[in-house]
């Protein structure tokens, strides 16, 4: 709604129009008005564009190197630093945009569904379609909570549609994301996509919750009829939206938690979940919840009919749509459970060397952890027809703030205090390499996924692999044995050999930067690399 009340003066911002708090269709009436690109999808979502960056912009993301924080923070190539001074250029360049802006648009809400932890949070921004994604992924305080929000904890400045000038100190490019955390304060220039906002939250969070003893994890959750609660990470691709959002089971939620002594919270107040290749038969509840105030992102569709074609890539394969939790019809609202009773890697291996599912031992499941693998499929690019192997740490490395070995600490103590079981799902190749192997199907990657949740793996028989280390099931409910056992299914067992040994010295040479600072039963829990 417009508030003519409401002021932005403390900002330095000084709107003519500011909309604040809008309801969803307020919100579409607006990006239909003011999106030149808007469209309603025949299911009632909001189709909207984000321009140039369909993604993430990764290296251009900064944080303002002060005293407070120098010591805690793990530098380098995710966390790089910049002065303070000229975070305040970028600042005021967004804030100059803003003001040249008709209307801005305000969002208030909560990072975080336990009372106890969560931040109050700010977006000011200049596209409806941002203020109805950041309504989506933040918890909307009720009415009262509304009259005494006051003072946010954080606020996010999105000016993207605005370019950082790439002479300034520290600018690689004309995309800048800035976070201060002495300001409390976070600069978009440069960049329209979505998806910069999010992360920026759970950038905040990652450095606040661990500060206080409690993980924040790049993971879904979801709870069983009995309140067993099942913690799945994954990057991106490797399927922890899709499993977790499991009929037979409450969803808590599908990206981002928090770990405390009283059990798993979720960060967000909804989802944002690929779109490509999206199907009702294989994923329902994802499908069904792409409805009115749903966002999405990117996607092809049919200009007369609105029908969305979830195969299209001619803006992006990353396609995505952001909607409200409880579109998902059996999430659990509010959004907490129980300590974990289990823990699930996820990864899509191309290389076709690990197995579809195995056990690990909390010192494994550390060194798993901090290495976060998972495998880009390379071979549709000229010239390149191998795997490329990527590493994580925490399956979540651009948005930890810590050093990698303090989310692993947190990890093992919560193990050892719940006693959960922690798995290793492949949900990439069998068979061989990509291109040369098979995709695991879905189907039997569900099952194996239930046999867990149920607790039957438990008993089922494993054998240790030589080379990794861990235990390997191999037998499992509605699965086929034989496919359970990775090297008996390749046509040429030495090449599978050759290949396991390849990936192997990866996870080793990939881990020579973690092993200062880690214990040494976690090194030594990595492969056997004669």
């Amino acid at each position: 709604m417009v508030e003519s009340a409401f002021i932005l003066e403390k900002y330095g911002i000084f709107a003519r129009t500011i909309v604040r708090n809008a309801t969803v269709p307020e919100l579409y009436e607006e990006a239909l008005g003011y999106e030149p690109d808007a469209s309603i999808s025949s299911t009632g979502a909001l189709i909207v564009s984000s321009y140039e960056k369909t993604g993430r912009s990764p290296n251009d993301k900064r944080i303002v190197e002060n005293s407070s924080i120098k010591e805690d923070v793990w530098w380098g190539n995710i966390n790089i630093g910049m002065d303070e001074d000229t975070f305040m250029i970028s600042r005021g360049r967004a804030i100059d945009f803003l003001n040249t802006q008709e209307r801005i648009y305000v969002v208030d809400g909560f990072a975080g569904w336990d009372p106890k932890y969560r931040l109050k949070v700010r977006i000011i921004a200049t596209r409806p379609y941002h203020a109805l994604f950041m309504r989506n992924m933040l918890i909307p305080p009720s009415y009262e909570e509304l009259k005494h929000f006051t003072e946010p904890d954080y606020v996010i400045f999105n000016a993207g549609k605005f370019p950082a000038n790439p002479l300034t100190k520290f600018m690689t490019s004309r995309t800048s994301i800035e976070l201060s955390f002495e300001r409390k304060e976070f600069v978009i220039l440069g960049t329209e996509y979505a998806g910069e906002m999010k992360k920026g939250v759970f950038t905040i969070m990652n450095y606040i919750m661990p500060k206080q003893g409690i993980l924040s994890m790049h993971s879904s959750a979801n709870e069983g009829i009995d309140g067993d609660v099942a913690v799945f990470f994954g990057l991106s691709g490797t399927g922890k939206t899709t499993l977790s959002a499991d009929p037979k089971r409450k969803l808590i939620g599908d990206d981002e938690h928090c770990w405390t002594d009283d059990g798993v919270f979720n960060i967000e107040g909804g989802c944002y979940a690929k779109c490509f290749k999206l199907s009702e038969k294989e994923e329902p509840e994802i499908f069904r919840a792409i409805r009115f105030g749903t966002v999405l992102e990117n996607v092809d569709f049919d200009k007369k009919t609105r029908i969305v074609d979830y195969n299209g890539i001619s803006r992006t394969e990353n396609t995505r749509a952001s909607y409200p939790i409880e579109y998902i019809s059996n999430a659990k609202i509010p959004c907490f459970g129980k300590h974990p009773k289990n823990i699930i890697f996820l990864t899509c291996d191309a290389f076709g060397v690990l197995p579809l599912v195995c056990k690990l031992s909390l010192e494994q499941a550390m060194y798993h952890f901090i290495s976060g693998y998972t495998a880009k499929i390379t071979g549709t690019e000229i010239g390149i027809s191998e795997p490329e192997a990527t590493f994580s740490a925490c399956f979540g490395a651009a948005f930890l703030v810590w050093h990698p070995s303090k989310y692993a600490e947190l990890l093992a103590k919560r193990i050892e205090l719940s006693g959960a079981s922690v798995w290793m799902v492949n949900t990439g190749w069998i068979g061989g390499k990509y291109g040369e192997g098979e995709r695991i199907s879905l189907k039997y990657t569900r099952y194996i996924i239930d046999a867990i949740l149920n607790g039957s793996l438990e008993e089922e028989p494993k054998i240790r692999d030589d080379l990794f280390g861990y235990h390997i099931l191999t037998r499992c409910s509605k699965v086929p044995n034989n496919i359970l056992k990775p090297r008996n299914i390749w046509s040429d067992g030495n090449n599978y050999d050759k290949t396991a040994l390849k990936l192997a010295t990866m996870f080793k040479d990939n881990f020579k930067k973690f092993e200062k600072g880690t214990k040494k039963e976690i090194v030594r829990a990595g492969p056997k690399v004669k």
